[in-house]
């Protein structure tokens, strides 16, 4: 069985370099974008099983992102969480109107991201 692959989607490459080795600590194998345009034509290409995209990126926000990624028949289906530092009374209902299963401020949570997570997607499967 291969390992579950997560898209993350963020600009700031320190905070893209933290969670991607957090999540691959965790056992997922990850897969990065930094803004709107790469992240759409990477969901399409790696086909992630899940998506954490920051709202703030150049070259298309994160609202721009989800909607393409739902209206594109191979990444419909593909849940996203939104870790943002946007204020959640601004940015946390829309993004779920917008398709995400959940919204994290950032600093993120990492306990709470990893549930979320196995919530959405199972927990990783251990390797040989």
């Amino acid at each position: 069985m291969s390992r579950k692959k997560i898209l993350v989607i963020e600009d700031e490459i320190g905070q893209l370099t933290m969670v991607a080795k957090r999540l691959k600590g965790a056992g997922y194998d990850v897969v990065g974008a930094r803004d709107g345009l790469s992240a759409v034509s990477t969901a399409r290409k790696e086909q992630p099983d899940l998506v954490v995209l920051d709202l703030g990126l150049p070259g298309g926000d994160g609202f721009v992102v989800m909607q393409r990624l739902q209206t594109l028949l191979s990444t419909a289906t593909i849940p996203i969480i939104v870790v943002s530092s946007n204020d959640p009374a601004q940015s946390e209902e829309p993004s779920k109107r917008g398709g995400a299963v959940a919204f994290l401020r950032k600093p993120v949570d990492f306990e709470k991201l990893l549930q979320i997570i196995a919530e959405s997607i199972g927990t990783p499967e251990p390797s040989p």
